[in-house]
This record gives C-alpha cells, sequence and structure tokens, in this order.
C-alpha cells in the first residue's frame, strides 16, 4: 500500500509566513512526534520520501503545478483497513486541514 501525506498549499504558504519563533518550535515538536509513530511503526513502513516540484503531463503539453502531497510512503499491513486505521492518530493529522490517503496498490498484470 501507498499512502500520501497531503496540506492544502495555501496552509503550507500561509505557515511559512509565521513567525519563525513561533514556527520553529512547532516544527521540532511535529518532528519529535512524527520520529516516535515513526520508530513505534517501523515494521511496516518500507520508505518515506519528500514530494518536490511537480509538472502535469497532458496532451496539450507539460506544465508546471502545485498539488496537496507533501510527502509520500509504501507500507506493508495486513489489509487495505488495517494499514488506514494505523493512520488514526498521526501527528501528521495535527496540522489543520491535513489528511493521510491510503492507497491500494498491485502490480500492474500484463507488463
Amino acid at each position: 500500500m501507498t499512502d500520501a501525506y497531503l496540506i492544502p498549499a495555501s496552509v503550507m504558504a500561509d505557515w511559512a509566513k509565521t513567525d519563525p519563533t513561533i514556527r520553529q518550535p512547532e516544527e521540532h515538536k511535529m518532528l519529535a512526534a512524527w520520529g516516535k509513530w515513526m520508530s513505534e511503526h517501523a515494521n511496516m513502513v518500507i520508505g518515506t520520501e519528500v514530494g518536490g516540484k511537480t509538472k502535469r503531463v497532458t496532451a496539450s503539453g507539460v506544465s508546471d503545478i502545485k498539488n496537496d502531497i507533501i510527502l509520500c510512503s509504501f507500507v506493508e499491513a495486513e489489509s487495505h483497513d488495517a494499514a488506514a486505521k494505523t493512520f488514526e492518530n498521526h501527528p501528521h493529522l495535527q496540522i489543520p486541514q491535513s489528511s493521510i490517503e491510503i492507497m491500494y496498490v498491485r502490480p500492474m498484470s500484463g507488463m
């Protein structure tokens, strides 16, 4: 399964404007909580990567875009529901308007 950590781009932009004396302690607190969660669930998390600049490719061409995905992980769980349940109290969800989407993935047949 894969999970995508989402925060609206407007929320991220507003947060970047927050006074560093307020923002930095909150970010350190979040990183500590995130690290604790990751260590408690290390047996299921295969890897996590940070999202970056995004391009959209259509029949009309290529364009720069922004989306709400900030991180993506691959995880192993007994079921789709079990994976989703594991993320119910994830520290990421403390961020206003944030969400985590859990998607069942399988090998593409015929390739």
